[in-house]
This record gives C-alpha cells, structure tokens and sequence, in this order.
C-alpha cells in the first residue's frame, strides 16, 4: 500500500518525506537504504538477495539522480532527492545520539576507517573500539556475519551505520535487522560519509542538491566511476515500462 510519504517506482516504496521524519524512523528502530541508479539497474533484476534486502527497508533513500528523473519525465511528477550524503550530513549533526555507547559505526577496511572515525572525533562523536568493526571482505551473495551480530548484540546501539560498497551493505543491513531484538536503526549509506571524512571524491553541497554528485566522482576517478555511472542508464527504460512495478527478476538468480 503507497502511504503518503513514498511512491513506489520499480516496485519500491521511495520514502518521499522530510529528513527529519527519515531520522526518526531510524531512531525508531527501521532499515534505511540508499540504492544507487546502478544497482536499480542492474542488481535489482539479477541478484535475488538484493532485491529482496531492499524490498525490507522501512526507509528506501531517494538518492538517484536517474531514477527521480527517469521518473519524472516518465509521470510528470517531481520526487523529493534525498541522497545518502544528504543524509548522512543531517545525521552527523544530531545531537540526541551522542551517547558513549548509542552508534556503532562499520568500516570498509582499517585505513579508511581510521580517516573516518578520527573525522568522526573531530566532530564530537565517541570512538572507541566498543563501538567500531572493520568489515571483512565480503562476497557478494548471502552475506553474513555472526562476528558481527553478536558485537551487536552485546553492545546494543541505537543505531548501526554500514559504511560499505553497495549492493553488499544492503544484503548485510536486512540481515542483521531480521537477527537483532531488541530492533535498531541500521543506515546503509556507503561510501557517504567518506566524502565528509575526505577520503572521497569532495562534493559541494550544491553539487549533490543538483544530483551531480556523480559527475564530482567521474571527474575524480574516471576509471573507477564513468564503467559504475554508465551501468545506470538502463534505468531510463527500466522506468518507462515498470514505473510502479518490480521488474521480473532474471531466472535463476
């Protein structure tokens, strides 16, 4: 059923209401996601585990560029741009989760999350290693971690936030949200707060309000982002046929 605040575009209920309410949901207790117009593209129809990771989110993140225009020039309708960045700036400045023991923060690797975790500081946060995980390397697929479920379980957050590559984050977000009792927030933004931290391409904040964040990073690492960017158009066709409905998923996956 299409509530309020989401519209469903390829079969997901895009959240379409204000950060702050956004925020709360996480407080409460939801999955966030922020899917990229490349895996909209492409893991959508062919990872069955992503799907369904995504199809569990209580917040699914406008953070597109593509798909809110592919939308609009598909229905006239101009959807709200919430972008993980977006996001993730809004949550760093909260004030209520500052707590020694309230965010339990997942890096993608040791040297990146110790540039993060030290802009992290930087900004008032707690760090420690009570509340800090350097993920493994994970295999796309079925991902699991019961290293990580049970640091969770034990240090019971409020809130959990995944700083991992997309397509993987998700799997893992839904995952550990069906495990965790009682529930906490678990926000799937990536690599966004890596642009705060600086070991990312610098967006400006204009940049991302215009949806250009991705030409920042083309620019930055041509090599790296123009292949990931250009898996992303099949969006526009996607949308023009399954505006409100999942696509088929590929047989087999």
């Amino acid at each position: 059923m299409e509530h309020a605040c989401t519209r469903f575009v390829l079969g997901l209920p895009f959240f379409t209401g204000t950060l702050d309410e956004a925020l709360e949901r996480v407080r409460e207790g939801c999955l966030l996601v922020a899917p990229s117009g490349p895996n909209l593209a492409n893991e959508l129809q062919q990872d069955s585990v992503y799907r369904h990771a995504v199809g569990q989110a209580g917040v699914v993140l406008t953070d597109s560029a593509v798909m809110v225009g592919a939308f609009w020039l598909r229905t006239g309708e101009r959807l709200p741009r919430h972008s993980g960045l977006k996001f993730i700036e809004a949550f760093s400045r909260q004030a209520g989760l500052r707590g020694k023991g309230d965010v339990f923060w997942v890096m993608p690797n040791a040297e990146e999350g110790g540039a993060i975790a030290g802009w992290l500081h930087s900004q008032g946060w707690p760090m420690g290693s009570q509340n800090l995980y350097v993920a493994p390397n994970y295999v796309k697929g079925s991902i699991q971690d019961e290293v990580l479920l049970e640091r969770l379980r034990e240090a019971r957050p409020k809130v959990v936030v995944l700083n991992l590559a997309g397509g993987k984050q998700e799997v893992l977000g839904a995952w550990l949200h069906e495990r965790l009792e009682p529930k906490m927030g678990i926000v799937c933004t990536g690599a966004a707060i890596a642009f705060l931290a600086g070991t990312q391409a610098p967006i400006p904040r204009w940049a991302d309000r215009a949806g250009l964040g991705w030409l920042f990073r083309c620019l930055f690492q041509p090599a790296k982002f123009v292949p990931r960017y250009w898996k992303a158009l099949p969006l526009l066709p996607l949308i023009w046929r399954f505006r409100r409905q999942m696509p088929p998923c590929a047989a087999g996956a």
